[in-house]
């Protein structure tokens, strides 16, 4: 007896997991770039940055990795 559904092909799994994967690597990728880049932002910022990545599963890290860090390095900390 053949145990794979077949409404849902195995390729669909396959594209979902990848899926997935892709966008916790980019959530990683942006929290390990905005603990870099801390020290030269206020913690409101690092902090709703960080909210924004884990909340927000794609768009989040790439608005960081696109905007949020060149404001961040540009603007020094006063």
């Amino acid at each position: 007896m053949d145990a794979a559904n077949p409404l849902v092909p195995a390729t669909s799994d396959l594209v979902w997991s990848g899926g997935a994967v892709v966008a916790l690597g980019l959530a990683i990728w942006g929290l390990v770039s905005l603990s870099r880049t801390a020290g030269s932002a206020s913690s409101l910022a690092v902090a709703l940055w960080a909210a924004l990545i884990v909340l927000v599963p794609v768009l989040g890290p790439v608005a960081w990795l696109t905007a949020g860090r060149r404001s961040a390095v540009s603007r020094p900390r006063v």
